[in-house]
């Protein structure tokens, strides 16, 4: 990736995450919103708070922590809102070239390590070709 890629995939990252900062209400919910969606992105097998906020923020990972979890656990904004404002960004740039014609909906499964996570359970998990701990999420 040479640096012109690297620059527009930032600079598409940040309108992303102004577009959703736009909905979520006060401005001082920017940074943990442009933190946790860069948790999201960085390699990582997890993605809870807590790997994501030594990620995101190496030197101060107890405050990151913290901030991190009081934007997801107390989330005061509307999430037909967000969704809706997802929808606007995204559909435009999947129909750049043609309209939709059709979705293709499938499971996908995503190993788990424990149990703790929402939904986590002993399951078929395609990934590994076997039963085990896993997430099973709807894509599109």
């Amino acid at each position: 990736m040479d640096l012109n890629q690297v620059e527009d995939s930032e600079a598409r990252f940040t309108a992303y995450v102004a577009g959703l900062g736009s909905v979520i209400g006060q401005a001082v919910r920017m940074r943990p919103l442009r933190d946790y969606c860069t948790g999201l992105m960085l390699p990582g097998e997890r993605k809870s708070v807590e790997p994501m906020a030594a990620r995101t923020a190496p030197a101060r990972t107890a405050a990151q922590h913290q901030s991190l979890l009081h934007f997801v656990g107390n989330a005061s904004w509307s999430d037909a809102d967000v969704l809706a404002k997802i929808r606007q960004m995204v559909l435009p740039a999947i129909e750049k070239n043609e309209p939709i014609e059709a979705w293709i909906i499938d499971d996908t499964s995503f190993p788990k390590q424990g149990k703790h996570s929402v939904g986590v359970h002993h399951q078929y998990c395609g990934q590994l070709g076997k039963q085990a701990n896993c997430q099973v999420a709807v894509s599109l």
